[in-house]
């Protein structure tokens, strides 16, 4: 997948939430802006540029400025989650 923010638009606030829904297989239509985390822990998630990694130890109320395709179900023990766009 290739994001779409890539250009000015990048640094125009997100215009659009929705809650997180994990998944090990379905991967997003549309790539995230932005991650809010309401409870901490670790967030699992493929990159949009490829790659897979997990952000360990982020603290309730985070924001993670991150172009994301997919949330893991497994290996992400953060809760309460909104998908930024």
């Amino acid at each position: 997948m290739s994001s779409p923010y890539l250009t000015a638009d990048a640094t125009v606030s997100a215009r659009r939430a929705a809650t997180v829904v994990t998944s090990d297989t379905v991967t997003y239509d549309q790539p995230t802006r932005g991650i809010y985390v309401g409870v901490g822990g670790s967030v699992k998630v493929d990159m949009v540029s490829g790659g897979t990694v997990t952000f360990v130890g982020v603290v309730s109320g985070s924001l993670l400025p991150i172009q994301v395709e997919r949330i893991y179900a497994t290996g992400t023990t953060a809760t309460s989650m909104v998908a930024l766009y």
